[in-house]
């Protein structure tokens, strides 16, 4: 006689089951499409296509194209920040561990021009979302601040103005993916742009 089947227990379902929420994919979707092509040439229709949903549904999670970029960008940058703290707390001397934020923050945004995405959206946000954007990348490169601040309290580096550290640092890393009109970096590679941004920052700060 056979065995009946034994009934799975309720509850959680296999991983085989779960579905990825669908606000999740319209924000993952609209991130990946307005890096790509911009504020300006990416439509609410273009999303819902790429995401096989309706524009009803994008609608529904989000009130207006405006509203779906900014929590995109504020979600990006969330995760950059997660990311560089992560590296930012490994044991290590201060200066390895910004050179590695360097390196894959020149990587990450090598085709990423936050600064152009502010200027593009400016008369399409309203002053809020503007603000909700401005806070996010302030609090993105709070980790970075602090980085400082536990090496002057370590002893490892001289006293200096924490937020003016960070901030220095942040403008040569904006540097370090300029493109000349032929699209032509400064340096070959990352690896080089990265070395001659830490031994500026690092000599200018720190000699």
């Amino acid at each position: 006689m056979l065995k009946a089947k034994k009934k799975r227990s309720l509850g959680r379902p296999r991983s085989s089951e779960l579905k990825q929420p669908t606000n999740e994919i319209i924000l993952q979707t609209a991130t990946y499409l307005f890096l790509a092509n911009g504020y300006q040439d990416v439509s609410v229709d273009d999303i819902a296509k790429k995401c096989n949903v309706t524009k009803a549904t994008v609608y529904y999670y989000y009130d207006s194209k405006a509203e779906l970029f900014t929590e995109a960008m504020v979600q990006m940058m969330f995760r950059i920040r997660e990311r560089m703290r992560a590296m930012l707390l490994e044991d290590s001397p201060l200066y390895g561990r910004l050179l590695k934020v360097t390196q894959a923050h020149l990587r990450a945004t090598v085709d990423i021009d936050l600064d152009g995405f502010m200027r593009e959206t400016k008369n399409s946000l309203s002053s809020d979302q503007i603000k909700k954007m401005q806070e996010a990348e302030e609090n993105m490169y709070k980790a970075i601040e602090e980085a400082f601040v536990n090496a002057i309290d370590n002893g490892e580096i001289s006293e200096i103005n924490p937020t003016f550290a960070a901030h220095t640092y942040i403008s040569l890393l904006r540097v370090g993916n300029y493109k000349n009109t032929d699209n032509t970096t400064i340096f070959p590679s990352i690896d080089e742009t990265s070395e001659q941004i830490m031994t500026f920052f690092w000599n200018g700060l720190f000699s």
